[in-house]
């Protein structure tokens, strides 16, 4: 008789290829894993590729947690054509020719540092972003227009990586972006355009890191393929308990244990961390909490009982 086949749980760091959506390397996932508790931490356009934290088992609980935390993009923003997807792959709905003189590396620094901090976007109509209950790309696909909801964002940082070079009437650079959740690259392509006086998108884009997950840490589909057991796969699993030490920590005496198993709120916590994990007098994680906007309170808000 063979042994108990042991449920795959943590985080896997994949290194999403281009052409594929997040669900799709999910529906790979759990063929190559054999389970089917498999979950990703937000989506990547298809045409995206880098670092898109896969939960599995128990970790997915840890799924929305995951999605809020910020990113780091590598970036290729064109200026001198605007499409209807704010990307490379939309029908183009504007040009104007950039010429030798149009603008200067300078002139470009300056307008990412005005792109620096907390800033207004309106989502794209080619998103997920939901209107009325409908996803806007759905309205899109229609040609119907809605009032898109306006959000503030935060760039942490936005710098330029490589020189401009104008050819063919347009301009390209690349740059590094690190920004909090919500933040859409392509829209940010299309204001810093805006700021430069031409129509733009960007024409190319991969995630580096995704919160503390970084892609010196990712493996892509083909290499997990080639491997040939689920045991191997799973070596690269981080356990659930490594990555919640990512968060702040809290200790409660074992009095208070039973109380937090059984998801009871925490009163007057002193902490001033919005989400941390409560452990026992042992080590043992027992709960996620959230604390209340506003207060000093916390909640919890997914338990994370380790046997």
């Amino acid at each position: 008789m063979g042994g108990i086949q042991v449920e795959p749980t943590g985080v896997l760091i994949l290194d999403k290829d281009s052409g594929m959506t997040s669900h799709d390397c999910v529906f790979k996932l759990r063929k190559l894993f054999q389970t089917k508790k498999v979950g990703h931490t937000g989506t990547l356009d298809p045409e995206v590729t880098g670092v898109l934290p896969i939960c599995l088992g128990r970790a997915t609980k840890l799924s929305r947690f995951l999605t809020d935390e910020g990113k780091r993009y590598a970036a290729e923003i064109t200026i001198g054509t605007a499409t209807m997807t704010e990307d490379a792959y939309g029908e183009v709905v504007e040009t104007r020719e950039v010429g030798p003189e149009a603008f200067t590396a300078a002139d470009i620094d300056r307008v990412l540092e005005t792109l620096t901090g907390k800033i207004e976007q309106i989502p794209p109509y080619f998103s997920a972003v939901k209107v009325n209950g409908k996803k806007l790309y759905e309205y899109a696909r229609k040609g119907q227009t809605v009032e898109r909801p306006r959000r503030i964002v935060e760039i942490h940082r936005l710098v330029r990586t490589t020189d401009p070079i104008i050819e063919d009437g347009v301009c390209r650079f690349r740059i590094d972006v690190e920004c909090g959740k919500g933040t859409f690259i392509r829209t940010l392509a299309v204001q810093i355009g805006e700021r430069l006086g031409y129509p733009a998108h960007m024409s190319d884009l991969r995630r580096t890191r995704s919160g503390s997950f970084e892609e010196t840490d990712a493996v892509t589909l083909r290499q997990l393929g080639e491997m040939e057991t689920v045991e191997e796969r799973m070596s690269h699993l981080i356990p659930l308990e490594d990555v919640i030490k990512r968060w702040p920590a809290m200790t409660i005496p074992a009095n208070r244990e039973r109380y937090i198993r059984n998801g009871g709120r925490l009163n007057d916590v002193s902490l001033e961390f919005e989400l941390f994990t409560v452990y026992n007098e042992e080590g043992i994680p027992l709960a996620l909490y959230r604390r209340l906007d506003g207060t000093t309170d916390a909640t919890v808000e997914v338990m994370l009982t380790i046997d």
